[in-house]
């Protein structure tokens, strides 16, 4: 009788022995074992209600945390390429002010300076292709092409000592470098975005959801400084 005790209570402790396994999120390893974190967990604790909540608690958790990473960086995304697009709004808001201020300061100079017709039509032809200019390499070689002329046509005017004095000259040249400048502040701005959108589509593991919702890199806007400019050589 009590040999045979003996042999149920050893039964009873190997089979708890083999209730005994390695989890790893549900992976059988070798010997039949599962692995959960490398921790030794009873097959009990998977099979009993309680722990297979637990688990699904956790599966569902790493999803909710990838669900709210996509949502953060494709709204990153989203909020970058706005900003570049509402930079370009001003830039071009500003380049459309300069288009309108450069005929007046044409006819301006005409009335003091009429013989320098060369000049005149340059700084027309450039004005023209500017505003006509498709992609923005094609634009910034306008703009920088339309601000060569346009220095060329202040130098000119340096000979004319009743231009210079004139009050509505001086009220272009002002609004026109009033302009230029707005200008530059807008495209560093829309530049800035441009290089960070750019960076975050090409960096791991962003560049995943731009892949994934078509998000692509934009062009830089690219014009000369102001103190950049060569200097205009004008021949009399």
């Amino acid at each position: 009788m009590a040999t045979k005790k003996a042999l149920i209570q050893k039964t009873k402790k190997e089979s708890k022995g083999q209730s005994k396994k390695k989890i790893d999120f549900g992976i059988i390893g070798l010997e039949g074992q599962l692995i959960i974190n490398y921790k030794i967990i009873p097959l009990g604790i998977i099979c009993h209600p309680k722990g297979f909540k637990i688990i699904m608690w956790y599966i569902i958790a790493i999803i909710a945390v990838l669900i709210f990473w996509i949502g953060l960086t494709y709204n990153g995304f989203v909020s970058l390429r706005n900003r570049a697009k509402e930079a370009w709004s001003d830039i071009d808001v500003q380049l459309k002010r300069r288009y309108d201020l450069i005929p007046n300061l044409v006819e301006t100079v005409k009335g003091y300076a009429a013989h320098e017709s060369g000049v005149f039509e340059k700084v027309t032809e450039a004005r023209t292709r500017a505003m006509g200019a498709g992609s923005l390499k094609e634009k910034a070689d306008a703009e920088n092409a339309l601000s060569g002329t346009l220095k060329t046509l202040f130098a000119v005017s340096e000979n004319y000592p009743q231009l210079r004095a004139s009050e509505n000259f001086q009220k272009l040249q002002d609004e026109l470098t009033d302009t230029e400048n707005k200008v530059q502040a807008a495209r560093r701005f829309y530049n800035g975005n441009v290089r960070d959108l750019n960076i975050k589509i090409e960096s791991f593991p962003s560049n995943l959801i731009a892949s994934m919702f078509g998000f692509t890199k934009m062009e830089f806007f690219e014009l000369a400084e102001p103190g950049q400019r060569e200097p205009i050589q004008v021949k009399f």
